[in-house]
């Protein structure tokens, strides 16, 4: 089967591993202050916290900035759960925002609409790989005294108005899940050039505890202190060799992942009445963690259905977060609530896109969809 997205693991990025399951640290060593640096200096952030997952770094960001029961924090319906569960961990309310029904990023209108005296912060989520409109949402937050923070998940290496994803929000979360631009397994980071929500993070990753064991050994001390109630979000040292790998191929696999959305949307240019792509917008490079059409004339299941019997893996991102049977379960029938998001879902596909995608696979790809459509 070809999959919606799939790592891709060289013998340099094999051997940078093995080089570290040899060394005297595997976790909480050398490898993890070299990754966060490696990834500050491409995106141009000041302080980077790495962590063991895209969910951990979202979490952690809400605990800097003092999420509480009774806090509220904006988050788009369309995301994976991830986004709004951070929000639930600290004891906050997630509000969920529409999006634009056509590049299924949030509105900010619809955000502005729902700020109360509660609300502390706006999540924008950077869809398939896309930067949100900053500025706008930066003018919003700004307006109204609250936090702008990017769930960037699926943006590594985008670019919007010429500033990296990871310097566009007050904290910006990464995610280095295998399908994504880069892999460290599991992973994530946080980024942010406020020196104080990274000190809260670099605690609240290792169990609220203010040091870890390396900088203890290097002072030649047992003591610490637990300061706060932290989890433990610790990234290994190995994970971070191969992210500091990764990274280095990152511009050339983002620029391969460009080149197959341009031949995806050539393409699709011909068959608009039967499908269409998300539109980019002319302010950002997408970096294109997904590649989503949308299937018109309630056909999306037809064709969903018809390419899995291709071998051909696409996916669906996302259900809407309101209607997950858990959310209901909180917050009862949502349906209605955010219309763009509920009637978009119902027409989405997420097509295969990773750098080590054949263009042979490609043409069968595209191949099968012409057959499927005209029918």
């Amino acid at each position: 089967m070809i999959p919606y997205g799939k790592q891709l693991i060289e013998e340099d990025d094999q051997n940078a591993v093995m080089e570290v399951l040899k060394s005297d640290f595997i976790t909480t060593g050398p490898k993890v202050t070299e990754f966060e640096d490696a990834v500050k200096k491409f995106t141009g952030a000041s302080n980077g916290v790495a962590v063991s997952s895209g969910t951990a770094a979202l979490h952690c960001s809400m605990f800097a900035i003092g999420i509480k029961p009774g806090d509220e924090v904006i988050v788009p319906a369309m995301t994976f759960a991830a986004s709004a569960n951070a929000v639930l961990y600290q004891g906050g309310t997630p509000v969920f925002a529409d999006v634009n029904p056509e590049n299924l990023l949030i509105d900010p209108e619809s955000a502005a609409s729902l700020i109360t005296r509660r609300t502390k912060a706006i999540l924008a989520v950077d869809y398939a790989g896309q930067p949100c409109d900053y500025d706008t949402l930066r003018k919003v937050t700004d307006e109204n005294g609250i936090y702008l923070l990017s769930d960037a998940c699926h943006s590594l290496g985008a670019e919007y108005k010429g500033r990296k994803a990871g310097v566009l929000a007050d904290m910006t979360s990464l995610s280095f899940h295998p399908v994504k631009q880069i892999t460290t397994g599991e992973g994530g980071m946080v980024l942010t050039d406020n020196k104080e929500f990274a000190e809260k993070m670099y605690h609240f990753r290792n169990h609220g505890i203010t040091t870890d064991y390396r900088q203890r050994e290097k002072l030649r001390a047992w003591h610490y202190e637990m300061t706060e109630l932290g989890f433990n979000y610790r990234i290994t040292d190995f994970q971070c060799a191969l992210g500091i790998s990764q990274l280095a191929k990152l511009e050339k696999w983002v620029r391969r992942r460009q080149e197959i959305a341009a031949i995806y949307d050539k393409a699709f240019s011909s068959i608009k009445e039967y499908l269409a792509p998300l539109p980019s917008s002319p302010d950002v490079s997408h970096s294109y963690h997904l590649y989503v059409i949308k299937v018109k004339n309630a056909k999306r299941d037809i064709l969903f259905h018809g390419l899995r019997k291709k071998d051909i893996g696409v996916n669906v991102h996302y259900i809407p977060v309101h209607l997950h049977p858990y959310y209901r379960s909180i917050y009862g029938d949502l349906r209605g609530l955010c219309y763009n998001s509920e009637q978009v879902y119902k027409e989405i596909i997420s097509l295969p896109i990773y750098p080590h995608l054949k263009n042979s696979e490609i043409e069968y790809v595209i191949d099968c969809i012409y057959k499927m459509v005209k029918k």
